[in-house]
């Protein structure tokens, strides 16, 4: 599959648990939405990963990625009710960055 450089990183630092890497594939002012909440810039994103990394040890494998839309469909597996579950990453990209994220 092939993903733009920022995604792949993003799966990388996710799989790896690496809070660090994860927020810095997002810009200063990024939103981040999940589990009905909005995390907003680097340091809530970095905050936000590493709590949910240690509560859910989630691991993404990719299935399909929309360049058009930019969402990736991911099978995600963790220390969560339902494991495996399939989301979307619905991402807003811009200068290799990405902007917003929202996951459903």
């Amino acid at each position: 599959m092939n993903l733009p450089e920022v995604i792949a990183d993003l799966v990388a630092a996710q799989n790896n648990f690496d809070s660090l890497a994860y927020a810095n594939c997002f810009s200063q002012t990024a939103i981040v939405f999940d589990e009905g909440k909005n995390h907003t810039g680097k340091a809530a994103i970095k905050n936000w990963i590493e709590e949910s990394n240690q509560k859910y040890k989630a691991v993404m494998k990719p299935i399909e990625y929309s360049e058009a839309e930019e969402i990736l469909k991911a099978e995600v597996s963790g220390n969560f009710p339902g494991s495996p579950i399939v989301l979307s990453y619905q991402f807003k990209l811009k200068n290799a960055q990405i902007q917003s994220l929202k996951i459903v």
